[in-house]
């Protein structure tokens, strides 16, 4: 979850590793760090903050070297410090650090060296894998990069790493196992960094290590990439970045969050564009067309996926189930990697991940493909693990999302699980040609729904300074906008820190509604399509016992109307696709009570976007 950079090459490396920290400061934000090398000798620079504070600290730091690396931290072992901050070096100081990731066997190995004399300063298991480097370069009399790949051979974890010599400034070692690394290639230069957005403006050639992979980058040589294993030799797969430097910057809103909420219409289309051919009667997906057989002859479709996605996957149990007829489970992947399921070769897996680093969804794909199932990716990141890793996939064109709550992300997954199961139904028969494309036309509208429901924006906007020290929230939905309680509770509490708990609405008499009282605002989906008479009930119910409620209900609604405190109309949709347009209030509404209590939306506390960890 952290995010490292690096450069060597003939520019001055300080501006080039700070700017790329700032990009990949969505990956962790609770200390930063940098190292150059004169190749002599070291330039430290590290601060429990964020990367201005690092800037502020290494204000009067040498910074005209050719060589550096960089680190950005969510904390994992260790509580956020100067000291356990990265960069780490070594007992002699000869070797610097960087690292994404967790090292789980470091006490053991910390104890060998200890007995071996070596001392410790931070609480970090990265101390310990460089002083492993070094013990075995010494011990060995070996090369940095034998070293490297001698104590990788010894690690049991997660990792991404960057290692660099003080006597060497025209080298870099790298190597990654279940954490993301990209290496970006210039001329007579080299990036290296946790994703592209570091070094996008600076090149458009770029390669990803694989798992169990590891790189040497040296001036005036080709990169040299081998098994951490058994030191094979790898040929380089090098390829075009489709990423620009536009889709990684503000764009003159005040918070990517806000960006990102606003560019839906557009990511949703991008998603569905080329795929939803309504006139032809096709839904264009190969990934589905060409594994068409395993879908409809599966016993059961697991979804596995975290946060956010997860939430997208139990809309898409809704469409896939009502639409296609076909069982589907969802499971928290952290959960469901350690319960020992029951997985045959009849089984579909589909994996849901924005990032496609997340680790506990890699693990449980990993764990499905060893029992035979079919896996299936949807993520946003083009190359990322589990898109290589898995047997087929589509990906959502979303674009790069900065902000840590994931907003377009969600509603592309939707998007793309909207599609699936839409497919899946008329291969199947199960809904005839005249509802597939009623349904295919109306999921084509919902871009420019969303369009229109972002112009509440100022009505949410004065909604939300009523609750600005509320102190709890209940979101209540029944139906396919019971998830959509449940995203917009994660939202609320992800960003702004108030309390927030989402609920199937009937639930609400089974504990929840002991909590109602005159100071208890609920957030409750009540739009026609769907429940609507027993969601009706619920706020009556509500209402009885003094809650606020702030309704989302459909254009013209004038039921709830007369009875909630705060009325948020949207445009009427199939009750299937609500979820895409329910959502966007709800986002609004986290967002701009938010940023009305002082929080930092795009990089809250505690938190990091990709979560590439247990």
């Amino acid at each position: 979850m952290c995010g490292i950079v690096a450069y060597i090459g003939k520019n001055t490396a300080y501006p080039i590793v700070v700017n790329g920290l700032k990009r990949l400061e969505y990956r962790g934000y609770d200390s930063a760090g940098i190292v150059l090398n004169s190749g002599s000798s070291f330039t430290l620079s590290k601060t429990k903050g964020k990367v201005s504070d690092l800037e502020e600290k290494a204000e009067n730091v040498d910074k005209v070297s050719t060589i550096a690396m960089g680190h950005t931290r969510w904390a994992t072992h260790g509580v956020p410090s100067d000291t356990n901050s990265h960069p780490h070096l070594s007992n002699d100081e000869s070797i610097a650090i960087v690292h994404n990731g967790i090292i789980e066997n470091y006490e053991p190995i910390k104890k060998m060296l200890t007995s071996k004399g070596f001392q410790f300063h931070s609480e970090t298991d990265t101390e310990v894998l460089v002083n492993l480097i070094q013990y075995f370069r010494d011990t060995e009399k070996i090369s940095l990069t034998e070293a490297v790949r001698y104590a990788l051979n010894e690690a049991i974890g997660a990792y991404a790493i960057a290692v660099m010599e003080a006597e060497n400034s025209n080298k870099i070692i790298v190597g990654r196992l279940s954490s993301p690394l990209a290496i970006g290639i210039g001329k007579d230069e080299f990036y290296v960094a946790s994703d592209a957005s570091p070094f996008v403006e600076f090149t458009k050639e770029a390669l990803y290590l694989e798992d169990g992979e590891m790189a040497t980058l040296e001036l005036g040589k080709a990169i040299d990439i081998r098994k951490i294993v058994d030191n094979t030799k790898v040929i380089p797969a090098i390829q075009e970045l489709q990423l620009t430097l536009e889709q990684i910057e503000k764009g003159g809103y005040d918070h990517f969050m806000l960006k990102e909420i606003y560019e839906q219409p557009k990511s949703i289309m991008d998603t569905m564009r080329g795929r939803i051919l309504v006139n032809e009667g096709i839904i264009q997906m190969a990934g589905i067309w060409d594994n068409l057989e395993k879908f409809t002859n599966a016993s059961r479709i697991i979804i596995v996926s975290c946060g956010t996605s997860w939430h997208a996957g139990l809309i898409g149990e809704y469409l896939i189930e009502d639409l296609a007829r076909i069982p589907v489970e969802v499971e928290y992947a952290s959960e469901f990697r350690y319960r020992n399921p029951i997985i045959t070769d009849k089984d579909v897996v589909i994996a849901i991940s924005q990032s496609g680093e997340t680790a506990d969804t890699l693990a449980a794909l990993k764990m499905a493909k060893e029992k035979g199932a079919f896996i299936y990716g949807i993520c946003n990141v083009v190359d990322s693990s589990i898109a290589r890793l898995t047997d087929a996939g589509s990906y959502t064109h979303a674009g790069p999302e900065i902000g840590v709550a994931s907003t377009k992300a969600f509603t592309a997954q939707v998007s793309i699980l909207s599609m699936i199961a839409l497919k899946l139904a008329k291969h199947t028969g199960k809904i005839s040609n005249q509802q597939f494309h009623l349904l295919a036309s109306e999921l084509e509208l919902i871009p420019e729904k969303v369009e229109k429901t972002l112009k509440l924006d100022e009505q949410i906007k004065e909604i939300s300074k009523k609750f600005v020290n509320a102190t709890n929230f209940l979101y209540l939905g029944r139906g396919y906008n019971f998830p959509v309680a449940l995203e917009g509770a994660l939202k609320l509490k992800e960003i702004s820190y108030i309390h927030a708990e989402g609920y199937p609405a009937a639930e609400m008499k089974h504990g929840p509604i002991a909590l109602i009282d005159e100071n208890m605002p609920v957030v409750i989906i009540a739009t026609k399509k769907g429940h609507y008479e027993k969601v009706v009930s619920n706020i009556q119910e509500i209402k009885s016992r003094k809650g606020i409620v702030i309704a989302v209900v459909t254009e013209g609604d004038e039921q709830v109307k007369g009875m909630a405190d705060y009325l948020i109309e949207v445009p009427e949709t199939s009750e299937c696709f609500t979820p895409l347009v329910t959502s966007i209030p709800l986002q609004l509404l986290s967002y701009h009570i938010a940023v009305m209590r002082g929080a930092n939306v795009d990089q809250p506390r505690n938190l990091a976007k990709s979560v590439t960890v247990e």
